[in-house]
């Protein structure tokens, strides 16, 4: 029975569908299964096989390209060791380069893939050998014998010179940049990657410097290299039929291709370097833009990296891998493969996979019509009966009777058992539809009151919307009218939340703009939305409800929907809550220049309530716009005060006018005079001078100028040891203040070549300081630093607070001269200046420093100066500086 039944279950499933379809169905979907896997494994194979093959294509080109490279970088080095060789032998000297010339044209036919060779010496002798082809070289000589002027000759296959007009006076080879860069790293290196201006090709040229015995330095061996030769090795590499071979720089520059692209371009008729992402190629192109994508920072490709991606809509498999060992040669090497190059007969094998299949899932369409065919013809009749179990409502017991086929008699047998079921299932299916429909019922009007919920609060948000564009637009917030502004503010926060109370509450201060004090909570506007009224003058002290301020301190809004068990509120609950019926409250922190200045408060009267995230995010938009019109009512006082401080200073710069005009008048008006005859003495106004006579005169004038600047920084110095200096102290940005004073004197610096850097941690809070004089005394530091620095040195300012953070150290270091530490007590007495053997005394009152220290003492610290000779000079001042704790508020009202 239980069989029977399962039987009918499994026909109801497929009611209407003929037997000859879900037969024919069965035969076509087992062979699409096994056919489909079958296919599946094959192409998935296939891809594995490409995938590997691809790699290792992709590794071995690789390979072959960075052997190929390393050989090729390495014939550089081996000239220039082979050189050394024969120097630290004997056979070549450094310090006579009149034997060089025949040696180096030898060696230029050894060694093919140099283009040129030079020598030169600390005597200011230079010879370079340039191949022009096999048989002629282009000779360059410097020296003793040329008068130290640079000469050029051609030389032919039988040796003959032929001068060519072109001389270079007072020629030095030492300030060449290879041979500077060879005595900066002391050791062999590769120059950078140029464009030379004679030949449209790119050059690199390797040095090393030439030392004897003592460590003395002799002279630099170069060598010149076209980078050219790189390209026709990548171009005799093959890459599958299609791929690709390329060379960058970290900077995305091409070094070389495989492709016959140069890789450079013309601009205004000169050859410039071109970026990988700018190739004429378009696989290289897309191959440097998705590298850029991917990376962000070519730095970050410090590995092997095996990669793919899409071009075209083919996808490419791509190498990319670094290549170091030689100092200043940090390249990528770059192989890039399109996946077409493999997949041609792996697609052909796939189509005939498809035929294949296609031939057998039509066999089986075949052979399942044939197999229906010959298995429903019997049972036809059998299907026609079972139409009358269509309708169960006519209350008819239908019988059905088959003979002539056993299994169809059994089959009827069960189809009779099976319609007495269906009859009594579709009885209690009837009666469960009736308690479907109530239960729809049901649902339909929850769901019809959460949609009315839904655009309430839809209602709430434009509302919300409304009030804080009304807010933005009003007049008391940004002219930062507190009384107007926060009886506006809590009458439309109120009506918007539909709240009985709300209040803005503000920390006490000690006097009227005085700093806050985080010891009691003052009530500044408080309105009643029933009452419609408006009052002020409410009090909450710390110590009085200790949990609720540390509440305030620890969370920028506290929701509580029942003041009755939310601990944080306990405090208030008898004398404050209880009282007048709040039972829900929500209450959001003021902040103010980083720090808490207050708070907003609403009160829910009589009837609990649960805060929704919609609701936090208003009053914390609210609380927002409280913080701006405190904001700018700061700044209204503020610019009131700068008025009333203008009018002062304006009165204290008539009187210091006064006296410096007398100043000019009777020191700088005679001076100007005297150097005013001097100029015209010197464009001989009153006749022709001898040349001593000229000399003199410009001795006069220096004299002159350097006397006015001298007036200058005496006036200055008798400011401040008058005390006539008032500092102007104001919350200052330490990183800010560091910053622009190096700006100031980046000038200096690049006239040097001296690198500037500074050394500050993060997040720093400001220091209290006279911004433009801690300014000044940096500068003068800076300055002082940078003078006595030689070119290619260093100059940084670091800055470290003490451990108790009562003090901030800012340090001016320099790697210059120095100097003794005898000399050290000296720096700070006026009018004295500390000679230096190596550039003499310098020019100047001696008065740079004796400003810093009195500036720096003014604003009760310290000045510390540190010196070794010949290696660099210390400069640290000590400024107070605190911290302001969790609870100081320097905000004034």
């Amino acid at each position: 029975m239980n069989k029977n039944t399962g039987q009918g279950s499994v026909f109801s499933l497929i009611k209407g569908v003929p037997l000859s379809r879900i037969l024919v169905a069965l035969f076509l979907l087992q062979i699409l299964l096994a056919v489909g896997l079958t296919a599946y494994l094959s192409i998935g194979n296939g891809q594995k096989a490409v995938n590997e093959v691809a790699s290792e294509l992709r590794r071995e080109v690789a390979n072959r390209v960075e052997q190929n490279l390393q050989t090729y970088l390495s014939t550089p080095r081996q000239v220039l060791r082979s050189n050394q060789n024969l120097i630290d032998m004997g056979l070549l000297k450094i310090e006579n380069l009149a034997t060089w010339e025949s040696y180096l044209i030898e060696q230029l036919k050894i060694f093919p893939d140099a283009l040129g060779l030079t020598a030169s010496n600390q005597q200011q002798e230079y010879l370079a050998v340039q191949k022009l082809n096999d048989r002629q070289f282009l000779l360059r000589k410097a020296g003793k014998s040329t008068g130290y002027d640079l000469y050029t000759y051609r030389i032919d296959s039988q040796g003959q010179r032929t001068q060519l007009p072109e001389v270079i006076k007072n020629y030095d080879a030492r300030s060449r940049p290879d041979y500077q860069t060879a005595v900066s790293a002391r050791k062999f290196s590769f120059s950078q990657i140029y464009t030379p201006l004679t030949e449209p090709t790119l050059l690199i040229s390797a040095s090393l410097p030439i030392y004897n015995s003592q460590g003395e330095l002799l002279g630099v061996n170069s060598t010149l290299t076209h980078l050219s030769q790189i390209g026709d090795l990548l171009q005799n590499i093959k890459v599958g039929k299609s791929g690709q071979i390329f060379i960058i720089e970290r900077s995305g520059l091409l070094v070389a291709s495989s492709t016959t692209e140069e890789p450079f371009r013309f601009q205004n008729g000169k050859p410039i370097r071109l970026a990988a992402s700018q190739s004429g190629n378009v696989l290289t192109q897309a191959t440097a833009k998705y590298l850029a994508t991917k990376f962000s920072n070519f730095d970050q490709i410090q590995s092997l990296q095996q990669l793919d991606f899409s071009f075209n809509g083919k996808r490419q498999f791509l190498e990319v891998r670094p290549l170091q060992g030689e100092p200043n040669i940090n390249w990528l090497i770059v192989v890039a493969v399109p996946e077409a190059d493999f997949m041609g007969q792996i697609d052909r094998h796939t189509q005939t996979i498809i035929f294949l299949c296609l031939g057998a899932l039509g066999l089986a369409t075949i052979l399942g019509i044939l197999t229906a065919r010959w298995i429903t013809q019997p049972i036809l009749y059998f299907s026609t009966a079972t139409k009358d179990l269509a309708n169960f409502t006519n209350g008819e017991d239908s019988v059905l009777k088959v003979r002539g086929i056993k299994e169809l008699e059994v089959l009827g047998g069960s189809f009779n058992e099976m319609a007495q079921q269906l009859r009594q299932t579709f009885t209690a299916l009837a009666n469960k539809n009736q308690e479907l429909e109530l239960q729809l019922q049901q649902r339909t009007q929850e769901l019809q009151q959460e949609i009315q919920e839904h655009i309430n609060s839809e209602r709430r948000l434009g509302q919300h919307s409304r009030v804080l564009a009304e807010l933005a637009n009003h007049k008391a917030v940004f002219e930062g009218n507190l009384e107007k502004a926060f009886k506006v503010i809590t009458e439309k926060a109120a009506n918007a939340l539909e709240v009985e109370r709300v209040s803005v509450w503000l920390f006490n201060s000690d006097a009227y703009g005085g700093l806050r004090q985080h010891t009691k909570l003052q009530c500044i506007n408080l309105y009643e939305l029933s009452k419609q009224r408006h009052s002020a003058g409410l009090e909450r002290n710390l110590a009085d409800y200790l949990v609720y301020f540390r509440a305030l301190a620890s969370a920028r809004t506290i929701a509580v929907s029942d003041t009755r068990t939310d601990p944080r509120v306990q405090e208030l609950w008898d004398e404050l809550l209880e009282p007048k019926n709040i039972v829900s409250l929500i209450d959001t922190s003021i902040w103010v220049g980083g720090e808490v200045v207050g708070t907003v408060l609403y009160e829910q009267v009589g009837i609990s309530r649960k805060w929704e995230l919609s609701e936090q995010n208003f009053v914390s938009s609210i609380a927002e716009f409280v913080a701006l019109t405190l904001e700018v009512c700061d700044r209204k006082r503020a610019e009131s005060a700068l008025r009333e401080a203008k009018e002062a200073a304006e009165v204290a710069n008539r009187a210091k006018s006064t006296f410096l005009g007398n100043i000019s008048h009777e020191l700088r008006n005679p001076l100007n005079s005297i150097l005013g005859i001097t100029e015209a003495f010197q464009y001989q106004v009153y006749g022709p001078m001898s040349e001593e006579q000229r000399q003199s005169l410009n001795i006069l004038e220096s004299s002159g100028k350097n006397l006015l600047e001298m007036i200058n920084q005496i006036l200055e110095f008798t400011d401040t040891e008058s005390s006539k200096i008032e500092l102007q102290l104001a919350a200052t940005s330490i990183r800010g203040l560091c910053d622009s004073s190096l700006s100031f004197v980046k000038h200096l610096a690049f006239q040097k070549n001296i690198r500037l850097r500074a050394q500050i941690p993060e997040e720093l809070e400001p220091i209290q300081v006279d911004e433009r004089r801690i300014r000044q005394v940096f500068i003068n530091l800076l300055t002082n630093a940078i003078k006595f620095t030689k070119e290619g040195g260093e100059v940084w300012i670091e800055v470290q607070p003490n451990s108790t953070n009562e003090y901030i150290f800012f340090s001016v270091v320099d790697t210059g001269i120095g100097m003794l530490s005898d000399d050290l007590f000296k720096l700070f007495q006026p009018f004295v200046q500390v000679e230096n053997s190596s550039i003499g005394r310098s020019p100047g009152t001696g008065l740079g420093l004796v400003m810093v220290q009195k500036i720096v003492e003014l604003h009760g610290g310290t000045v510390h100066a540190e010196s070794q000779l010949g290696k660099g000079s210390r400069f640290t001042v000590k400024l107070p500086w605190k911290k302001l704790g969790d609870w100081e508020v320097k905000i004034n009202y």
